[in-house]
């Protein structure tokens, strides 16, 4: 059999760092991957037998191959992300380039003007950012105003302009806002002065300002200026309060980025937080669609490049959760303990609360891509062949042994589907026995279904241990559904799930979805359950009352209950009453039964 270009392709790739390009039959750009190794990256596409779908299907479509070769990993790294955002290929993950986030803009003029903006000139003027929120800027424009008096004009204050008398000072000078370079009322290296201080503020370093303030207030109480003074104390209070709130570790951990990541079957939400001075002083997440499985470390590696491009970070020290490559430019933590690990912490809270956020806006504007994905996650954490979409769990209602019933619960995409509830009165079992119980009802509803040709759940899930579960799967062997319908257990002390034939139970983690989902099933059950044996038992209490009187039968009980709604209000009934509803002689009975007694 002769080798086609694609076979003598990957024969030739080299075995060194590079960017892999692969094309369908059309030229169209597939997929655009990174490797430590060439050949031995883009081989592996073709040797291994994909689980994943959309793998197989790309495997299938590549007609042609282009590689890339550079000189380290983090070459590749930035080649990728470039690529990728140029060419857009339908099998990567999508990463947006949004230009659009503020910035703080300190202006390249004589008498420099601090302000917002969205667009970046390179003019010389210094910008800091950009911010994730425009509150962030807000916060930090306020703090700068009520420190330090600027200018909020845009005349030219050229020396030979001030000079001449060209500008007049406005309203902001009469109104203590400003100190009026414009007239020669201040000079550049006193304004100078304050915008070497805002610089240093931006960067999360209050140090320089605060000792400077001091200095200023303790010169104006040596002169008995106490106004003065007081003033420079509220800009020291203001300046200490924010510096504050915006502290979260050691000061001493300065220049960093910190970055993790939490994902799912579908989709990976990356944190990014830069510290200066302990201070946070950027936070952002980014959300990624997974497109082939790609492993967590190489989605936080791509994020990192992006993000760090993105918000043009020179930070030379990353903390993340696990050990990534990112070349030797840079230094990468994964803290075990101290403010390090605290940081990081905080900054996988940060990606979880807004993974949270994002799946309840889901919830609420797309249910389907809601239960699509809460479908595949159960699937995977219950290693279950096919998707539970038709769930169905048992619980068994015996409270002092009496009237034993049982209750199915029925969830449908991972929602309660009330019309397909079911009770069940033990019929064929004598006394308190939970495993007989269990036995006679996943029988008889089981068999219902198949009697009936309906269809049979993905999952039966059986509120209790081991016991109640063998005893589920012998009404199942008899049925020859033990093959059809897969079966867990849950016991309720530890949350154990326990498997047919595996003597040690899974434990998922206690705030995964999967589980919640399965506690709500437990909870319903038993909620069911115990309404319809409280039920049975009401029913009994009242029937067993009226009973005793001679001469009353059901029928007659079931007419005075519909006419009175209580055997209370039948006991006060007059005897007229009582007469309309079953006649002058049983009516006589009931009316002597109670008020003689």
């Amino acid at each position: 059999m002769s080798e086609t270009p694609l076979d003598i392709q990957l024969k030739t790739l080299p075995n060194e760092p590079g960017v892999y390009q692969y094309f369908d039959a059309n030229g169209v750009i597939l997929y655009v991957g990174k490797a430590k190794n060439l050949k031995k990256r883009v081989s592996s596409y073709f040797t291994k037998n994909h689980e994943n779908g959309k793998t197989k299907v790309l495997v299938k479509k590549i007609a042609d191959i282009k590689h890339i070769v550079v000189n380290t990993e983090t070459d590749a790294l930035l080649l990728e992300n470039n690529l990728i955002k140029k060419h857009r290929p339908r099998y990567n993950v999508l990463l947006k380039d949004d230009k659009s986030y503020p910035w703080i803009c300190i202006k390249n003029e004589r008498f420099p003007r601090v302000f917002s903006t969205r667009r970046v000139i390179k003019d010389g003027s210094e910008y800091f950012g950009p911010y994730t929120s425009m509150k962030t800027v807000s916060t930090l424009l306020d703090l700068i105003r009520g420190l330090y008096k600027l200018r909020t004009c845009n005349y030219d204050l050229s020396a030979e302009k001030i000079k001449a008398g060209k500008y007049k000072v406005c309203l902001e000078y009469h109104l203590g806002n400003c100190k009026g370079p414009c007239e020669g009322y201040q000079t550049l290296e006193d304004y100078n002065k304050d915008i070497k201080a805002i610089r240093e503020i931006l960067k999360g370093n209050f140090k320089d300002s605060l000792l400077q303030f001091k200095q200023q207030m303790r010169e104006f109480a040596k002169d008995m200026q106490f106004e003065e003074a007081h003033i420079i104390k509220e800009k020291i209070e203001i300046l200490e309060n924010y510096q504050a709130r915006s502290t979260i570790v050691n000061p001493k951990i300065s220049n960093v980025d910190v970055f993790s990541i939490v994902s799912d079957e579908g989709y990976a939400y990356i944190n990014f937080l830069q510290l200066s001075y302990g201070s946070i002083i950027r936070s952002h997440t980014l959300e990624i669609k997974k497109k082939l499985e790609e492993s967590d470390k190489e989605l936080l590696e791509l994020a990192i490049i992006e993000l760090r491009q993105r918000f043009n970070s020179k930070s030379k020290e990353i903390y993340v959760p696990f050990k990534i490559n990112l070349g030797e430019d840079v230094k990468v933590f994964v803290p075990q303990l101290g403010d390090k690990k605290h940081i990081l912490d905080l900054s996988i809270r940060n990606a979880k609360y807004y993974r949270m956020d994002q799946l309840k806006q889901v919830k609420i504007v797309d249910p389907d891509r809601h239960a699509n994905r809460i479908m595949a996650q159960m699937k995977a954490d219950l290693r279950l062949k096919e998707e539970p979409r038709h769930i169905e769990c048992f619980d068994n209602s015996n409270i002092q042994g009496t009237h034993p019933v049982a209750a199915c619960v029925v969830f449908k995409n991972g929602k309660p589907s009330k019309k397909d509830y079911r009770h069940f009165n033990i019929k064929t079992v004598e006394g308190p026995d939970d495993f007989a119980s269990m036995e006679e009802v996943v029988y008889r509803r089981y068999k219902r279904l198949m009697d009936e040709g309906k269809s049979l759940p993905q999952l039966i899930i059986i509120d209790g241990g081991k016991g109640q579960l063998s005893s589920a799967l012998k009404s199942l062997d008899l049925l020859q559904l033990r093959q059809k319908i897969a079966i867990i257990g849950i016991a309720k002390r530890l949350e154990e799930l326990f498997y047919p034939d595996d003597p040690i139970p899974l434990y998922l983690d206690k705030k995964s979805e999967t589980l919640k989902i399965i506690q709500q099933l437990r909870n319903e059950a038993h909620r069911f359950g115990i309404e319809h044996h409280r039920n049975r038992r009401s029913k009994t209490a009242l029937n067993t009352e009226l009973e005793t009187i001679p001469g009353i039968g059901e029928k007659t009980i079931v007419d005075l209950l519909k006419a009175f709604k209580s055997v209370k209000r039948i006991s006060n009934a007059k005897l007229d009453e009582l007469e309309d509803v079953v006649g002058v002689s049983k009516a006589q009975k009931i009316y002597n039964y109670y008020h003689n007694s």
